[in-house]
């Protein structure tokens, strides 16, 4: 009897000790992906910099909120140009409206991660109040923004998902586009300021991405001559004509002194007085997120097509 009892012991004892070694790996692993989980690093323009792995309270500085919001991140500060889109009205009901200046404020909100831009000031402060992630616009193009962002908070696979479904999309748009005003129409966009008037290139919001990147509309060649440098180019409205391709789009906004479209030179506009301009509301149109993209390419399908 006492030869089967002892075997029996030592076998209780080793599977007792298996089980608590198995059972010490298994916290060990778990704690390795905890700590793990915690924070990722971010390949930034200016180089790595550690960032939370799941961010929870984003302050964002420059015209991505819409980006942030299409990946389901919650802000919880944004500027003043980003809360007058309408794109975001109710996703933005309850964030405060913070600036680089605002630090005071922008402690209060307790952020995890600040997003700004290159030329935003008190870099060195905010960085001090959370990990701080910088961008220089069109330093990258729309599309490469988006998976940037989508890079520092951790959801690269979804920004790489809706970047490869409007491209496809935007692409589809651009055929029928151009199926009906043809492959050579051309197409300016234009906003006025008191009394000049901005003529924009491929990337500067406003729908321009989307007309000329992603459903490849045409610019007239001295539009893209002349923007080529700064990405836009200032003129007086008495010079608007030169300028006008076959389609002009009108970016407008409330109170704005548009009394130029008043003027016989601009109804007599080829594009004018063949009803082909469209308007659209400038803090509608203004950025170049992916959610505002989205609604872009919508409205002008709709505009071009109807």
């Amino acid at each position: 009897m006492k030869k089967l009892i002892i075997p029996f012991i030592l076998m209780c004892v080793l599977i007792i000790s298996a089980c608590s070694d198995s059972t010490e790996n298994q916290a060990a692993e778990d704690a390795n992906k905890e700590g793990e989980s915690e924070t990722i690093t971010y390949q930034s323009e200016n180089g790595p910099i550690e960032v939370p792995a799941h961010p929870e309270r984003v302050v964002v500085l420059t015209g991505n909120a819409g980006d942030l919001i299409s990946l389901g991140i919650n802000i919880v500060g944004v500027d003043e140009w980003s809360m007058e889109s309408p794109l975001f009205k109710d996703q933005l009901k309850d964030v405060t409206v913070v600036s680089d200046e605002a630090l005071e404020k922008i402690i209060e909100l307790q952020p995890d991660l600040i997003i700004g831009a290159s030329d935003s000031n008190n870099l060195d402060k905010l960085k001090k109040i959370a990990p701080t992630v910088i961008y220089t616009y069109n330093k990258v193009d729309y599309l490469t923004q988006h998976l940037e962002i989508g890079k520092v908070v951790n959801k690269e696979k979804e920004a790489q998902d809706w970047i490869d479904d409007f491209k496809k999309r935007a692409t589809t748009v651009g055929n029928k586009i151009k199926e009906k005003i043809g492959e050579n129409a051309t197409v300016t966009v234009m906003e006025s300021y008191d009394k000049d008037i901005g003529i924009l290139g491929d990337s500067w919001g406003r729908g321009t991405e989307v007309l000329y990147q992603a459903m490849g509309l045409k610019m007239p060649e001295k539009v893209k001559e002349m923007t080529s440098k700064e990405g836009y180019y200032m003129i007086s409205s008495e010079v608007l004509p030169d300028y006008v391709g076959d389609y002009l789009i009108v970016s407008k906004y409330n109170g704005q002194d548009n009394s130029y479209q008043n003027t016989d030179l601009y109804k007599e506009i080829p594009a004018v007085k063949n009803n082909h301009v469209i308007e659209v509301d400038g803090n509608t149109f203004l950025f170049n997120d992916s959610l505002t993209l989205d609604y872009q390419l919508n409205y002008l399908e709709e505009q071009f097509l109807k």
